[in-house]
């Protein structure tokens, strides 16, 4: 256990100070990723015409953040070398599940899973919940037991 939190806690810090650094830069210059935003100034990689995806990259982080189709932010996360960690964003927050920090739904499911983003590294699952909110599954594109990564929904 100790382990894995030696191996998060520069990435948590990185990610504070990144999350920290956003928000002064967007104050001081027009913002060109808008993370934690409705319609950021980037464009939608979402594979499902039910949800939006949007990816940021910065200084090897990628952040992806989760929105529905009215632009609410339903969840996000950093992921860098299989490693992830969930941001404080989003309706979805406490939703966001990955292989680091494992979540399961607290409701029965209302539709089957959908993978609505994977790239070479990471994909992205959401469940939507009887109860309005949604799970969000994210794990490493490599992973080749999808139990053990967390992505797995029943």
């Amino acid at each position: 256990m100790h382990t894995i939190v030696k191996r998060l806690l520069p990435m948590a810090a990185f990610v504070l100070a990144s999350v920290c650094g956003s928000v002064w830069a967007q104050q001081t210059a027009a913002a060109h990723s808008g993370l934690g935003q409705a319609w950021p100034n980037v464009p939608d990689v979402s594979s499902s015409p039910r949800w939006h995806v949007y990816v940021f990259e910065r200084d090897g982080i990628r952040f992806i953040q989760v929105n529905d189709l009215n632009g609410t932010v339903r969840g996000a996360f950093a992921a860098a070398n299989d490693q992830f960690l969930v941001l404080p964003i989003g309706a979805d927050s406490q939703n966001v599940s990955t292989p680091q920090q494992p979540r399961t739904a607290t409701a029965t499911a209302s539709a089957p899973s959908e993978t609505v983003y994977q790239d070479n590294s990471v994909q992205i699952q959401l469940t939507p919940q009887f109860n309005g909110h949604v799970l969000l599954k994210a794990a490493s594109a490599t992973c080749q037991d999808r139990d053990d990564c967390g992505v797995h929904v029943e």
